[in-house]
C-alpha cells in the first residue's frame, strides 16, 4: 500500500486509484455499476473534475444478498511510529453500494446492519509502510511489506480483498491498493529515559480463525484453530545518539482458549452449563501446537483455570491432552491464581515467573536487532525462540494481568541490553515510564476484552497500578453484570457480524428461506410478554393503587400479577436455554435446533437443545 486513496462515482461504476502523483499509483481499479465486476481500467477512465473524495484506505469489497458493497476506512488517526513507520487506526468507515439506487429488501438490511456493527466495535489498525500483521521478527526475515507475505491469521480484511488479491495476480500494480488490517491494538510512544530517546509500544493480533464472542467461540476446531486467540507483542525502540543506530526489541505472547472441545452453554443463568465434547480432540491439539512450535520454538503453556468446582473439567481436559501429546518442547504449567493472589496480594504473580525460570523461560528470550541510522539493518543480535501461550477460562482479565508482569521482567532485561540501565537498576523507578507502560497494557486489556466478552476488561486497576484496589473490584463488579446482559441476550447478532465480515457466511449462497425471522413456537415468544406485563401490574398496583391499597381490587390485581409474575419467571428460568440470543447465520456446534409439531404433525416452530456430543462433567469438587 502507499497511501492513501482517490475514489469516484461514474455512469460506470465506482473507480479507485492511489492519491500519489507517481507511476506506480496509475492503476486504477473499476467496480461495475452493471454487472458489479471488478477490472482494471486505464488512468484515462478516472474523472478529472466532480466528486472525487479522498479516502485513507480500501479495505475491501464484500457481496451480500442482494448487492456488492464497497468497504472504505474514511478517516484515521496516528496511533504511534516506530522508526520511520507510522500506525493508524481506523475512526470512520464507509459501506457504498456499487450500484447508486441499489434494491434493498429487509434482509439485506439486516445484513448491512451486520456489517456496521462489526465496523463500528472493531479496533482496526494498518501502516502504509510496516506490515502490523507480522512481527517485528517474522518482518525481519521476510524483508519487504506485501500483502503477499502478510500473517493470514491477522489478516482481518482478508476475505474482504478477495477479489483484489485475484486482479493483483493478474495485475502486480493493484497490489498499491490493498490494505491489510488488523483487529486488535496498535499504539507507540516516544519517550526519553536515562537520557536516551526511546520509543515503547504494544500491538495486539487478533486471529480470523474462529473468531467471535465469549460463549460462541470456546476452544477448538478439527483445524486446530482456537477461541480468542491473540498474538501480542511489547516492541522497543531505543537511539544511540553518537552514531545513529538504533536498538530495537520484540517481545511475543500469546493468548487462546483452552484447545480441547468444550463449551458453557447460556441459559440466563449467571454461570453457563459447562459440557465438555465426546469426541477426543488430541488430532486438532496437535495441529494447533504444531504451528504454535512451528511459529514460536518452544512453547511454555500457563494455564490459569480454577482447580475446583465450575472451571476444573476444563482444567483436567487440558492436562491430560497435553500429557497424551508427550512433546518435549510443550513445557506445561499450572498456576492457581484466585488461590495464589487471594486476599488482593496481586504481587504474587510473580510467582509464576519463579516457576517459568525452573522450567528454562530467560528474560533473554526475545528479538533484537540493530538498525543504521537509515533504517538498514547493521546486526540481529538475538531471536525470539519461545513464547509464554497464557489462559484463563475466556482468555481475558486472569490472562491480561499475567502477561503484563511477564513483559514487564522482559523489559528490564531489553534496558540492559540497550545499556540504558546499569548496574541492577529498575526501569519502572521511572514513573513517566511506568504509568506509560501499565497504561499500554490496561488499554489493550479493554480492546481485546471488548472484542471477544462485548465489555473493557476485568482487573485492569491492578494493570494500570500496580495495585488492587476496591474501586477496581466494585466497577469489575458492574463489568460482570454488563457481560452477563451482553452474553445471555446480545451477542447473537454480534457473532453473526463477525461471521457475515470474515466470510464464513455468504449471504448469496443461502437458500431462499430467510435466517432472521423468530421461528421458536409462539408461546415461548410471548412468555416474556406475559412477565412485562404482569411486572406493569404489579408495579402500577403498588405506585398508583385504586382507593386504599388493601382495597379487595387492588389486592386482587396485586395478588393476580404476583401469581402470573411467579409462573412466567418460573417458566423462563426452567426454559433459559430458548431466550438466549443465539446467532443465526452459523452453527455454534454445541446446539441442535429441533423442529416441533402438534398432535396433527403440524409444525409448530423450532427449540434449541444440546448436542449430544458435548456432555456435561461429574465434578465432585465446589469452588
Amino acid at each position: 500500500m502507499t497511501g492513501p486513496l482517490l475514489y469516484a462515482r461514474t455512469p460506470e461504476g465506482l473507480l479507485f486509484r492511489s492519491a500519489a502523483t507517481s507511476e506506480k499509483s496509475d492503476t486504477v481499479i473499476q467496480l461495475s455499476a452493471r454487472d458489479q465486476t471488478v477490472s482494471v481500467v486505464g488512468l484515462e477512465e478516472f474523472p478529472l473534475q466532480g466528486k472525487i473524495t479522498k479516502v485513507a484506505a480500501l479495505l475491501g469489497f464484500i457481496k451480500l444478498k442482494l448487492n456488492r458493497y464497497v468497504v472504505i476506512a474514511n478517516r484515521v488517526e496516528e496511533s504511534g511510529r516506530l522508526d520511520r513507520h507510522t500506525f493508524y487506526k481506523v475512526v470512520d468507515h464507509s459501506i457504498i453500494p456499487v450500484k447508486e439506487n441499489a434494491r434493498v429488501d429487509s434482509d439485506e438490511s439486516e445484513y448491512l446492519k451486520l456489517l456496521e456493527m462489526q465496523l463500528n466495535h472493531s479496533t482496526l489498525y494498518f501502516s502504509y509502510t510496516y506490515d502490523l500483521t507480522n512481527s517485528m521478527q517474522r518482518n525481519e526475515k521476510i524483508g519487504s511489506s506485501s500483502w503477499k507475505t502478510a500473517d493470514t491469521r491477522f489478516f482481518w480484511n482478508h476475505y474482504l480483498t478477495e477479489e483484489l488479491r485475484n486482479l493483483a495476480d493478474d495485475h502486480e500494480s493493484v497490489a498499491a491498493l490493498i490494505q491489510p488490517v488488523i483487529y486488535g491494538y496498535a499504539k507507540v510512544v516516544d519517550r526519553v529515559f536515562n537520557g536516551s530517546s526511546i520509543s515503547i509500544g504494544l500491538i495486539s493480533r487478533r486471529s480470523r480463525f474462529r473468531a467471535g464472542t465469549r460463549y460462541f467461540r470456546r476452544g477448538i476446531d478439527e483445524d486446530g484453530n482456537v477461541g480468542n486467540f491473540n498474538e501480542t507483542e511489547q516492541v522497543l525502540a531505543v537511539q544511540n545518539l553518537q552514531d545513529g543506530s538504533v536498538n530495537h526489541f520484540s517481545f511475543l505472547q500469546t493468548r487462546g482458549s483452552v484447545p480441547v472441545y468444550w463449551a458453557e452453554i447460556n441459559n440466563l443463568k449467571y454461570k453457563p452449563s459447562l459440557v465438555i465434547g465426546e469426541q477426543s480432540a488430541l488430532d486438532a491439539a496437535k495441529k494447533h501446537f504444531e504451528e504454535q512450535k512451528k511459529l514460536y520454538g518452544q512453547n511454555y503453556l500457563v494455564n490459569l483455570v480454577n482447580q475446583g468446582g465450575h472451571e476444573l473439567p476444563v482444567k483436567e481436559a487440558y492436562e491430560s491432552t497435553v500429557h497424551a501429546l508427550n512433546d518435549p518442547m510443550l513445557h506445561y504449567i499450572y498456576f492457581d491464581f484466585h488461590h495464589e493472589c487471594r486476599k488482593m496480594r496481586w504481587f504474587r504473580v510473580k510467582l509464576l515467573i519463579d516457576h517459568l525460570k525452573d522450567m528454562g523461560l530467560k528474560n533473554t528470550d526475545f528479538f533484537h536487532v540493530v538498525t543504521s541510522s537509515n533504517g538498514a539493518t547493521r546486526e540481529v543480535l538475538s531471536e525470539q525462540k519461545s513464547v509464554v501461550r497464557t489462559n484463563c477460562m475466556d482468555c481475558l482479565d486472569r490472562t491480561n494481568v499475567v502477561q503484563s508482569v511477564l513483559a514487564h521482567w522482559v523489559l528490564q532485561k531489553e534496558f540492559e541490553s540497550a545499556g540504558v540501565i546499569t548496574n541492577g537498576a529498575a526501569w519502572e523507578t521511572d514513573g513517566k515510564l511506568l504509568s506509560t507502560f501499565q497504561n499500554f497494557w490496561a488499554d489493550n486489556a479493554d480492546a481485546v476484552s471488548c472484542a471477544y466478552s462485548g465489555t473493557r476488561a476485568l482487573k485492569t486497576d491492578f494493570t494500570r497500578t500496580g495495585k488492587r484496589t476496591r474501586t477496581g473490584a466494585f466497577n469489575d463488579f458492574i463489568n460482570s453484570a454488563s457481560r452477563y446482559y451482553q452474553n445471555n441476550l446480545a451477542d447473537g447478532p454480534r457473532q453473526d457480524s463477525y461471521d457475515l465480515f470474515l466470510g464464513n457466511f455468504k449471504p448469496y449462497m443461502t437458500s431462499i428461506q430467510s435466517p432472521f425471522p423468530d421461528r421458536r413456537p409462539l408461546y415461548i415468544q410471548f412468555m416474556p410478554t406475559v412477565l412485562y406485563a404482569a411486572l406493569t401490574v404489579l408495579g402500577a398496583t403498588v405506585i398508583f393503587p385504586k382507593d386504599h391499597f388493601t382495597s379487595s381490587k387492588n389486592l386482587a390485581f396485586f395478588l393476580g400479577a404476583a401469581v402470573i409474575l411467579f409462573v412466567s419467571g418460573r417458566f423462563l428460568i426452567q426454559n433459559g436455554l430458548q431466550y438466549v440470543s443465539w446467532p443465526k447465520l452459523v452453527d455454534v456446534g454445541f446446539l441442535v435446533v429441533q423442529q416441533t409439531h402438534n398432535k396433527e404433525k403440524e409444525f409448530k416452530g423450532l427449540k434449541y437443545i444440546p448436542s449430544s456430543k458435548f456432555v456435561k462433567p461429574n465434578v465432585g469438587k465446589k469452588d
